[in-house]
């Protein structure tokens, strides 16, 4: 049995839905299990100061998660690193990696969400894609630079114009493959369904890529990716799209996400 730890925004309630539900679903058929255990930061409007406010309560949330002795620890929020600027995962994974370590005088490692999304992007060759953010268009553009800076273009994107974080949450996912179809994905290596922690993609994320013929990810089946990493596990999940190894045809393909 393995613990997860993830670290959240105090109004987040998707990824305590869908990392657990990826993760039981995983091609680990022969690995006895996971918990999950939370800790959370306040957020409340999705805006560059309240983001701040969160990640600086970072310490204090890989302190309490390193008390349950947990496996590894999912910073899961996307846009909150991004505020940090260009390569702030590398940073913040590093430091909450210290707090852990100096507070138990153990080890454990650290992915994030930010991290997680664009080395999958790297890992899976994708250069140019699209995107589907829920954010205000100023985040997202934010968001876009982020991306950009680790060296993928991004021809496109939808942004929804949602400030409140827990209306985000609420948000259809079946909805997505509308917005989907306002991309121009002509000359795109993949989709980015979901560039949000927050907004709920899971039961379109394959149905998505089967309908475009291209490689979707989401920020969530890219942080469940690289918790399977992390815990020595294959990053497999069955149906969840190209992050977790499964191409458009629906047929696994284990080669491509360990690439």
């Amino acid at each position: 049995m393995k613990r997860v730890g993830l670290i959240v925004p105090s109004s987040n309630t998707t990824m305590e839905t869908e990392i657990p539900a990826l993760l039981r679903q995983s091609a680990s058929w022969d690995f006895p299990g996971f918990t999950f255990h939370s800790s959370r930061a306040r957020l409340h409007t999705v805006d560059v100061q309240s983001l701040s406010r969160m990640v600086d309560d970072g310490d204090r949330c890989a302190a309490e998660l390193g008390d349950a002795d947990v496996d590894v620890i999912a910073y899961a929020c996307l846009v909150a690193l991004m505020s940090r600027g260009a390569g702030a995962h590398k940073r913040i994974e590093a430091k909450l990696g210290e707090v852990v370590l100096g507070d138990r005088g153990k080890g454990v490692p650290i992915v994030s969400s930010a991290g997680a999304l664009v080395r999958t992007l790297d890992a899976l060759g994708l250069r140019k894609v699209a995107l589907v953010a829920p954010y205000m268009p100023e985040l997202t553009k934010m968001v876009i630079a982020y991306i950009e800076a680790a060296g993928v273009t991004v021809t496109n994107s939808v942004s929804l114009s949602i400030s409140n974080n827990l209306a985000v949450g609420r948000l259809d996912p079946l909805n997505l493959p509308e917005h989907v179809a306002k991309l121009d994905l002509s000359g795109v290596d993949g989709l980015i369904l979901s560039a949000c922690v927050q907004m709920p993609s899971l039961p379109a994320v394959q149905m998505v890529q089967d309908k475009i013929g291209l490689p979707v990810i989401t920020a969530a089946t890219c942080t469940t990716r690289e918790i399977l990493l992390a815990l020595g596990l294959d990053p497999i999940v069955p149906n969840a799209g190209a992050a977790l190894g499964t191409q458009s045809t629906g047929v696994i393909s284990k080669a491509k996400v360990s690439a």
